[in-house]
């Protein structure tokens, strides 16, 4: 990925968990039919060494390998359309719980102040390093709030984003 687009993603993602608090009045709570996971991607045991999204982006540098946990969410879409990629959130900041009302808790509109310095992209690439044109959802049999560890190459951009260029990736039940 060129860096040019990589900085446009970037800015893309910033600005849609920037705008995500918006109310709905639909909330998706459907399950995703795992049964079309792609076994080549979805770890069968945890990797080891994983590191929270926020303790991540003070230290890990450009290019770097990487373990990375976190929450699938950040904004109100935290998916890529066309691709197999989305957004996660370190753990230790809190989701919006059900009895505040909130049709998406993912979004993190109760804290959103936190997501900025706590969020990263997770780009599924194939071992040829390109993304893979699969929903993620169901490559991965995920949704939003999934507790995923991922395994892959740190991609840095000059505003600090973070990126995981992912070849692995773990499902936390």
């Amino acid at each position: 990925m060129t860096k040019k687009y990589f900085n446009l993603f970037s800015v893309i993602t910033i600005c849609a968990g920037l705008l995500g608090c918006g109310k709905s009045s639909e909330r998706n709570t459907s399950k995703v039919d795992t049964s079309q996971q792609d076994a080549s991607y979805v770890a069968t045991s945890e990797p080891s060494g994983a590191i929270a999204v926020g303790a991540a982006r003070k230290s890990i540098k450009d290019k770097d390998e990487i373990v990375l946990i976190g929450r699938i969410g950040g904004s109100s879409k935290p998916f890529v359309d066309g691709i197999a990629a989305f957004t996660i959130v370190d753990s230790k900041v809190p989701h919006c719980s059900d009895d505040e009302g909130c049709p998406t808790p993912w979004d993190y509109c109760c804290e959103q102040d936190q997501v900025k310095e706590n969020m990263a992209m997770v780009k599924i690439i194939d071992s040829k390093g390109n993304p893979v044109a699969k929903d993620a959802r169901q490559l991965l049999g995920v949704q939003e709030l999934s507790m995923v560890v991922v395994h892959g190459k740190a991609r840095r951009d000059s505003e600090g984003n973070l990126a995981v260029l992912a070849d692995q990736v773990f499902i936390k039940k």
